[in-house]
């Protein structure tokens, strides 16, 4: 599908009226994505509402293939399954990545696997066809967490993954809302920074649970539309965007990531479910609804405890997200169904 057939994304007042939903948590599951902060329902034609279905369907089964190989794991799934969302440009993550203030994408992942705690990530990549990939490289390959920009950039290059141009993330759609943006500085819009919609803060990520009881989730995005210069959301930092243990459960977010960071999201999803006991949905609502929604913060999670219940509560107007279960059945959802 071209990009002439998405949706325009109108400039409004960045805090809208807060949706939410707190669902059940669905048990059985083996594997689930989301594709980040869904656009209002009337932005959504049916043709696109269709391919991002369709999407998220093939990143699931892609997910679901490499849990299904002999010696897959979840790391494999998360990997695997987040791969197709960079590749798509539908969602703001690899090829369809968001522009900054200075016109460039600029990417950030992260994956961690929950049976040692192992974690890797890459920031501020601008040549990495698949930072999850990268962010992978880095926990197998390095000794070290977190690494940005050129540095990133040269271990992925000795490291033989794949390198492209800078232009191969232009998008039509995103140039358009960057250069709406700037339209709106140059008439001296002073707020025209906070006038985006939350659509473009949206992240792809995978969370994931294999057979030999080893929990994974990884986080990918583009970051948010007009960021300045240098800045770093919550997706390539452990404990806020991404997190993994085998004691707990796995989370992967989407949002502001600002919010996300300040209260330690993930993480503290994990450690109410370790340390309190709750169920993976209580613990998750507890977060994304009791504490980020009377902050402000917009987001949403999907988190995937040890026994494979899953809770995908989140407090905008939907989330594109879906699951599989471990008897092979495939549900895809983008706002409340």
């Amino acid at each position: 599908m071209s990009n002439s057939l998405l949706p325009s994304l109108a400039l409004v007042a960045v805090w809208p009226a807060f949706a939410a939903a707190k669902e059940p948590a669905v048990p059985q599951v083996s594997l689930a994505v989301h594709g980040g902060i869904a656009a209002e329902k009337r932005e959504l034609n049916d043709e696109l509402r269709d391919t991002l279905r369709a999407e998220l369907r093939r990143a699931l089964q892609a997910g679901q293939a490499a849990l299904d190989k002999p010696g897959g794991g979840s790391l494999d799934a998360v990997e695997a399954t987040i791969r197709v969302l960079e590749d798509s440009p539908h969602f703001n993550a690899g090829r369809g990545a968001v522009f900054t203030h200075e016109g460039r994408n600029e990417l950030d992942a992260s994956i961690m696997e929950g049976k040692d705690k192992r974690a890797g990530a890459v920031a501020s990549v601008t040549i990495l066809k698949n930072p999850i990939t990268a962010a992978r490289a880095v926990m197998e390959r390095s000794k070290h967490v977190l690494l940005v920009g050129r540095g990133a950039e040269v271990f992925a290059t000795k490291a033989g993954l794949e390198i492209v141009d800078p232009a191969y993330f232009w998008t039509e759609r995103r140039w358009r809302d960057i250069e709406r943006i700037w339209k709106k500085e140059a008439e001296g819009d002073k707020k025209a920074a906070a006038l985006i919609k939350t659509e473009p803060w949206s992240t792809v990520g995978a969370v994931a649970l294999d057979r030999a009881g080893n929990l994974a989730a990884g986080t990918s995005t583009g970051g948010m539309t007009n960021k300045m210069f240098g800045r770093v959301g919550d997706s390539p930092i452990i404990g806020a965007g991404t997190y993994a243990d085998n004691k707990s459960c796995a989370v992967s977010a989407t949002g502001h990531g600002e919010y996300f960071i300040r209260y330690a999201v993930a993480h503290d999803i994990a450690a109410l479910v370790e340390y309190k006991k709750l169920p993976i949905e209580e613990a998750a609502s507890t977060v994304i609804l009791g504490k980020l929604k009377p902050a402000g913060g917009e987001g949403g999670v999907i988190a995937l405890d040890a026994h494979g219940n899953l809770a995908m509560p989140y407090n905008a107007v939907g989330m594109y997200r879906g699951y599989v279960t471990r008897v092979g059945k495939i549900v895809v959802l983008l706002h409340e169904q």
